[in-house]
């Protein structure tokens, strides 16, 4: 079941669920709205090899917005630091944005109990699109779980993405043994 506004705002107050910052103006019918953070990301290599860290370089949306292109994966990230300690959250695009052909992940949509972070986004586009620091960029859904948690994620000793940042973090699948 997916939580309605008004259990979302109970648990915040509970401390169930984190934002920050929090605007209740940003708080839908059953999501919350989040922006896009002024930092993106690009790899430094055009081909990847999931076997190695492949690093990026990050830099700053300015003021008069950044052009994306098609072709390219960009990593942006929130504005928005999250927590959930009882629920699923699950990002996605807000429908002005894939209107504008901005896909804002390509799997990874779904986090899980306990994570405590920004969220790191995989954008792409399939044409030229001018984007901005502060702009909506996507949705929190909350989802109830049912049964106990063995392992939260802020607590698992393998978790990759568990350090708080504000700049989108590169894929960590070469800690992976495979």
């Amino acid at each position: 079941m997916i939580l309605t506004d008004k259990e979302i705002l109970a648990e915040i107050e509970k401390g169930q669920i984190v934002i920050e910052p929090f605007n209740k103006a940003m708080l839908g019918t059953n999501s919350y709205d989040v922006h896009l953070g002024k930092y993106l990301a690009t790899y430094r290599n055009r081909v990847l090899d999931a076997r190695k860290h492949n690093e990026i370089d990050h830099f700053e949306i300015g003021p008069e917005g950044f052009c994306l292109q098609p072709d390219t994966l960009y990593l942006g990230v929130t504005e928005e630091y999250t927590e959930s300690h009882a629920h699923v959250p699950f990002l996605e695009g807000k429908s002005s944005v894939g209107r504008l052909g901005i896909d804002i992940h390509a799997t990874a949509g779904k986090g899980d109990v306990g994570f405590c972070n920004t969220w790191t986004l995989e954008i792409s586009v399939s044409q030229p699109v001018i984007i901005y620091a502060g702009m909506p960029i996507g949705q929190l859904i909350y989802f109830k779980v049912s049964g106990e948690i063995e392992n939260y994620y802020n607590k698992k000793s393998n978790a990759k993405y568990n350090e708080r940042t504000t700049r989108p973090v590169e894929s960590m699948m070469w800690k992976n043994k495979f």
